[in-house]
């Protein structure tokens, strides 16, 4: 779970999700950063064992390990949508009762 809590590498997950194998230099525009920074939040991702890589030439390709992955990420998102549902709600009750 702590290799999913950078927006970066959830942005990178997601985008596997939803388009399978992607390069380098795609997840790079996608994320908006350098390669080097890029590179080493998919080092992350892969030392946690979400996503494996294939080197084809001068180019590396990455790809979710397996298809479970998209389990544990919607997971993930609904924690961290039921979290912020928590922290309004005790926002809202702390103002209204001050």
């Amino acid at each position: 779970m702590k290799a999913l809590g950078h927006p970066s590498r959830l942005l990178i997950v997601d985008e596997l999700l939803q388009h399978g194998e992607r390069c380098v230099c795609e997840l790079t525009k996608l994320v908006g950063v350098d390669v080097s920074t890029v590179s080493r939040h998919l080092a992350v991702l892969r030392m946690a064992g979400i996503v494996v890589d294939e080197r084809r030439g001068l180019q590396v390709f990455y790809r979710l390990r397996t298809p479970e992955v998209k389990s544990l990420v919607r997971a993930a998102e609904d924690m961290a949508g039921a979290i912020t549902r928590d922290q309004l709600g005790q926002l809202l009750s702390m103002s209204s009762s001050g």
